[in-house]
């Protein structure tokens, strides 16, 4: 999909389109030009995006809120890291619109594979510049009946072992298109009754215990060890300097596994991930109206102690300047 930003003053909440069908369901189009604006705008999540490409940020959500069912299509046109969290007692199905070099909690996802959460869990996403995603989130309750109506069975605890499902592409293709006539209004004449069943026939084409993928790489484990090593540390200390060889000592490998482990579980450099998540731990604190620490105090506190070259290293990240960011925050809390 080629969405193209809409200007600042355009991005505001859009009206549920009405139906002509009774019990029509609830829609909503929410566009944002920050990453985690946009992260906190899909109704219900725990989420926080981090961006990782430079240049302006643009996301848009299409929703749909059906009885136990949140059908959307997501958008965004910088590669981020996502930490996401889905609502209690449900379960989450993201189906890549497209191929495109994703992963979960460290796993590519490849062309013939979706991703699956439970609710409640927190689950970390990789994703690339212009992206789309569907996404189905069900209420356990509503998915166990429908599983039941079909005489099959399903055991939810499964799902914690495979946050990847392998599904034929064609069956893949179908689910996209039925779920791209629900959420971009083409099935509005269609009323919730009939667009849930359209949610619960993609929903059971693809969830299928025959389909759970749970094999790893031998060095998977090893790798996403070191790589969740260096986040705690970073986390832990925003404003310490970190150089390669202290990261090698801190995980006790060397640099070449240091590198291959970034790049196999998060597809960056373990340099990159310090930098951007620290830039954007700036941003968010940049972004909060009610921040009145100097900017340079602030850069500081995450471990920037040239303001010159924060300046520009944010610039390139954000495409504005702190000031800016600054300015925007404040002016739209008056």
């Amino acid at each position: 999909m080629n969405t193209k930003p809409a200007p600042e003053d355009a991005l505001q909440r859009a009206p549920v389109h009405p139906s002509s069908a009774p019990g029509a369901p609830g829609r909503s189009t929410l566009e944002a030009q920050d990453a985690d604006e946009h992260a906190h705008n899909l109704t219900n999540w725990q989420q926080e995006y981090d961006q990782l490409a430079g240049g302006r940020f643009y996301g848009r959500i299409d929703e749909v809120a059906l009885e136990g069912f949140q059908l959307f299509k997501e958008h965004t046109n910088r590669s981020l890291r996502q930490q996401c969290n889905v609502w209690k007692d449900s379960v989450w199905l993201g189906i890549p619109a497209q191929t495109a070099d994703c992963r979960i909690n460290g796993l590519p996802v490849d062309s013939n594979q979706l991703m699956c959460r439970p609710g409640a869990r927190d689950f970390e996403l990789m994703t690339p510049d212009a992206f789309d995603i569907y996404g189905i989130v069900v209420k356990e309750e509503v998915l166990l009946r429908a599983v039941e109506r079909e005489g099959r069975a399903l055991n939810l605890a499964l799902l914690e072992q495979a946050p990847r499902l392998t599904v034929e592409l064609q069956r893949l293709d179908q689910v996209r298109y039925l779920l791209e006539r629900v959420v971009t209004h083409s099935a509005d004449g269609l009323n919730s009754r009939l667009q849930q069943d359209l949610g619960s026939t993609a929903l059971l084409a693809l969830l299928s215990e025959d389909n759970l993928t749970t094999q790893t790489t031998p060095s998977y484990a090893h790798r996403k060890q070191v790589v969740d090593k260096v986040k705690a540390y970073i986390a832990s200390s925003p404003n310490t300097p970190v150089s390669m060889t202290e990261l090698c000592e801190l995980t006790h490998v060397s640099r070449r596994t240091l590198q291959y482990s970034f790049e196999s579980i998060l597809g960056i450099s373990p340099l990159k991930f310090l930098r951007t998540t620290r830039l954007n731990q700036v941003r968010r604190a940049l972004s909060d109206p009610l921040h009145d620490t100097p900017i340079a105090v602030t850069a500081a506190n995450w471990g920037f102690w040239h303001p010159g070259q924060f300046a520009r290293e944010y610039k390139a990240l954000f495409g504005e300047n702190p000031s800016q960011t600054v300015k925007k925050a404040q002016s739209a809390f008056r």
